[in-house]
């Protein structure tokens, strides 16, 4: 890569103030950081920096801004729009800040620091009796950083809210290498702005989360886990509003398309029920201080599962349903929703879409994606699935069996725009869950209220008039 003269001093610079093990100009070393996972998006970097503390951060920033060189922030690169890939951009990855500053019972109050990967967040609360009910399927991967940056959402929403509202507080750094000491243990603080909340959502393009105040909840006594087989998704939003109580926790609905290629495709995955249906949901319940007696009638959970299913039964709305008994078949169900994404690599190409809409019509918006896409390439195969409780869908098309790959993929904008007239009609948002980044960023600008756009961009202009963080993602300025 051919180095501007400004761009070299600013390498320069870094290397001459950083410790060697906080950054790497290694093309072996950096590769993996420029490569998204579903190979859409592939990047390049002068520099990739390793900070393994705040100062560390700063010191890195308050040289790039010195020097006005663009940054790009990234966590667990497991974006799904492009916002974490650099492209010509100086790469600043935070997995060496992982550590756990604080765990409080008392306070239900885990202070993490944003590289730490949200599976190991969890087993941070679990070790205190607590629970972090932020679930994804790439937990292992993602990173705190990433999630709070992208507001990610995952499958227990329905209960918990969103990353943002899990949150009480970050530390960020700057665009200018101040840092904002935003952590914070309080329920309640009424002391003007809060200023935490505008780092979460923003993708990295206000400055960079380095640590985190999360909330912990109660860790349930058990769970009762349940999947139903249905014939269409009218019938999946009334099993939906019969399950509706306190304690349920998941509802997720799966196509038939994609539980067979989940079936198919992925090692020891199998169909639990003996006939096929056109729909499947999966639902978790938590309950606490509730424990399976000696009795045939077992416990809360399983009497709750039991009772909504018979009633879904005898109302018609299910076809039929299977408890999960212990954990490793309550295991074997989630990791039939969680790797329906890998398994659709083995469909083609596919053309994804993270939507969501108005629950109430979820059943209209499907009918009117499918047809939308049929409309718009006939042949291809809609994979839709994800967050039926939230109205989150994750609306997958796969290309026909008999088209070109490439041929396909060169209709994504087409199906987008189709996919997207339909979820906008319908009150919808055109990002649920996974953000903006350079994906979706022409969209958001041409859909958006013009007036939230300018506040957008009076926002980045006031907190980082140089333009430096994350320049190309979300909103031009």
């Amino acid at each position: 890569m051919s180095l501007d003269k400004n761009l070299a001093n600013c390498i320069n610079a870094l290397k001459s103030a950083l410790p060697a093990k906080s950054y790497s100009e290694d093309a072996d070393v950096i590769a993996p950081y420029l490569r998204e996972w579903r190979d859409k998006y592939f990047g390049q970097t002068p520099l990739l920096l390793l900070p393994a503390s705040t100062d560390e951060v700063s010191q890195m920033v308050k040289i790039c801004a010195q020097h006005k060189i663009s940054l790009m922030p990234q966590g667990g690169n497991t974006g799904l729009v492009g916002g974490n890939t650099p492209q010509g951009e100086i790469l600043i990855n935070l997995k060496r800040m992982n550590a756990v500053r604080a765990a409080s019972a008392d306070d239900n109050v885990l202070i993490a620091e944003a590289g730490l990967t949200l599976i190991e967040a969890q087993q941070a609360a679990g070790k205190i009796g607590r629970k972090f009910p932020l679930s994804l399927a790439s937990e292992g991967s993602c990173t705190i950083g990433g999630n709070l940056s992208t507001n990610a959402g995952g499958v227990h929403v329905i209960k918990y809210g969103t990353a943002k509202e899990l949150c009480l507080g970050v530390e960020a750094v700057l665009p200018n290498g101040d840092i904002h000491h935003g952590l914070s243990s309080l329920k309640k603080d009424n002391t003007g702005y809060d200023l935490s909340r505008l780092f979460l959502g923003a993708e990295g393009t206000l400055g960079i989360i380095t640590a985190a105040s999360l909330k912990l909840f109660p860790k349930p006594s058990s769970v009762q886990r349940a999947m139903a087989g249905l014939n269409s998704v009218t019938h999946a939003l009334a099993l939906l509003n019969l399950a509706q109580n306190p304690a349920l926790t998941m509802f997720e609905i799966i196509p038939r398309i994609g539980l067979d290629l989940v079936t198919t495709h992925i090692p020891n995955m199998r169909n639990p029920f003996p006939q096929n249906h056109d729909w499947y949901v999966l639902i978790d319940w938590e309950f606490y201080g509730q424990e399976k007696d000696s009795s045939d009638q077992g416990g809360q959970g399983e009497q709750t599962a039991q009772n909504l299913l018979m009633q879904a039964a005898e109302a018609g709305l299910i076809e039929d349903a299977v408890l999960a008994q212990n954990e490793s078949q309550a295991a074997n169900l989630l990791a039939l929703r969680e790797h329906m994404s890998a398994a659709q690599k083995f469909n083609g190409g596919s053309i994804k879409h993270d939507v969501s809409v108005p629950v109430a019509r979820l059943p209209e918006f499907f009918d009117l994606a499918d047809k939308a896409s049929q409309d718009c390439i006939a042949g291809c195969r809609p994979v839709g699935f994800g967050h039926l409780g939230d109205g989150n869908i994750h609306y997958n098309v796969a290309q026909p069996e008999h088209m070109d790959t490439e041929a396909f993929l060169a209709r994504w904008d087409d199906l987008t725009e189709a996919i997207h007239d339909v979820v906008c009609d319908l009150g919808g948002s055109i990002s649920a869950e996974h953000g903006i980044g350079i994906m979706k960023k022409e969209d958001l600008a041409r859909r958006a209220d013009p007036v939230k756009i300018a506040l957008m961009r009076s926002l980045k202009q006031t907190l980082d008039p140089q333009n430096i963080m994350n320049p190309r993602v979300m909103i031009d300025i």
